[in-house]
């Protein structure tokens, strides 16, 4: 048996050789079908797992509530000259979310804008003040020296920790351990600290921790004040807090927890009064929880994914009915050869067996060849456009597999057509 497939096999390919360029045309179909499948799933795959990554960076046990400028303020700003912007959260906020739920880590964050200059370097970053939680909470680690303390806050000490960009760009060439930075005009704090690279955004400002110094909070107070000038506005902004992290011990309390932090913090309308209830302020807080992101960026890779095989699966549709045709086509071709084959004893299933080899000869050489395409143009795309993509080996074996199945399904109809001639006719044909 396995000696007649063998000899099947040779026929096929021997049939397929003496029209070298149809059977490559056809061929094509299903070698860019294939190409298509495995680089688009690895192209939706790479920019999934960025943003999961981006979302287990947050901390899937974290909830974070950030300041937000409400937006019929961003629009009369312009308008209102110097004065001053009072806009949201407060350390009085911070501790009644600490009282609401004991078992949680808080960590208040504010942010200020400055300049930082070390002789002749100088670098526009944002000087974050922050506690001693600050860096668990964040899942960061410390390359060199060590990080704030108790004893930092309690001192309200001139101390900082740098992150890996900005420690580079202020100190190129020497160790910036116990090395001073000038922030600002007058303030200056010694540096005891430099992160580990992290990779993501600090806040909304879209600069990265890697990019921004960490100061006590009680300094960043005492130097900066809480009220500061916003350099893209040119006006003045009294913000107590810009962020609030708040650390749960397991995931499983990360829901209930968002839900007791969005009753106290954001705005609801009351239905007494037809409007927003006096005691909530409007629309200066946005809460943001990474586990639900996490389940629905899971979600929407999930529908992502099929949608991309789908459309990619209509290149090998495209490239079946490529096969068909040309099998119709090699049927008619060979009726002669047919009818002789029946005449000298062999069976239908003989004849089926060679038009579905060679169908399937066809799509499997597209199959491998489209394989090895697949795999060069996601790293183009990599190298090229800068775009993670991650090529899994079930998307590799699915497109192949799918290759081989629509050749066979694709070379079925032909085969039968050919297997049932009527021998006399067959080899009437001319």
């Amino acid at each position: 048996m396995i000696g007649d497939l063998g000899r099947t096999i040779r026929l096929g390919l021997k049939s397929l050789l003496l029209h070298k360029l149809r059977s490559s045309l056809t061929t094509a179909g299903i070698l860019f079908g294939v190409a298509s499948v495995i680089a688009m799933l690895a192209v939706g795959e790479g920019a999934s797992q960025d943003a999961l990554m981006r979302f287990r960076d947050m901390g899937v046990t974290n909830v974070l509530i950030r300041s937000k400028k409400p937006e019929e303020t961003q629009q009369s700003s312009s308008s209102s000259g110097m004065s001053i912007l009072g806009y949201g959260l407060f350390y009085k906020e911070a501790d009644r979310i600490a009282d609401a739920l004991p078992s949680a880590t808080v960590v208040r964050v504010r942010e200020v804008q400055r300049g930082l200059m070390r002789s002749e370097n100088w670098v526009s970053s944002i000087v974050i003040g922050t506690e001693p939680a600050f860096l668990p909470v964040t899942n960061m680690q410390i390359a060199e020296g060590r990080w704030l303390t108790d004893l930092d806050l309690s001192r309200q000490a001139n101390v900082c920790v740098l992150g890996a960009s900005l420690a580079r760009a202020l100190f190129p060439l020497e160790n910036p351990i116990d090395q001073t930075v000038l922030a600002g005009t007058e303030d200056r704090f010694r540096i005891i600290g430099v992160l580990e690279y992290q990779g993501r955004a600090a806040g909304a400002s879209g600069t990265t921790y890697d990019e921004c110094a960490f100061v006590p909070m009680t300094s960043s107070r005492r130097r900066f004040g809480d009220t500061v000038r916003n350099l893209s506005t040119n006006r003045f902004e009294a913000v107590e807090l810009h962020e609030i992290k708040v650390r749960l011990e397991t995931s499983e309390e990360v829901e209930s927890a968002a839900a007791v932090l969005r009753d106290m913090l954001l705005p609801k309308s009351d239905p007494a009064i037809g409007g927003m209830a006096p005691h909530v302020k409007a629309g200066d807080v946005e809460i943001t929880v990474p586990l639900e992101l996490l389940k629905q960026e899971e979600a929407s890779k999930r529908m992502f994914n099929i949608v991309l095989a789908v459309i990619a699966s209509i290149s090998l549709l495209v490239g079946g009915i490529g096969i068909m045709n040309v099998m119709l086509a090699t049927v008619t071709e060979r009726t002669r050869e047919i009818g002789i084959r029946r005449a000298l004893g062999a069976k239908k299933k003989h004849i089926i067996q060679q038009f579905l080899v060679e169908a399937g000869v066809l799509s499997a050489l597209g199959g491998l060849v489209g394989v090895g395409l697949g795999l060069l143009i996601p790293d183009l795309i990599t190298r090229f456009f800068d775009q993670r993509t991650d090529v899994l080996p079930q998307h590799v074996l699915l497109a192949f597999g799918i290759s081989a199945a629509v050749g066979v399904v694709f070379g079925i109809y032909p085969a039968w057509r050919a297997a049932n001639m009527d021998p006399v006719e067959a080899l009437r044909h001319e």
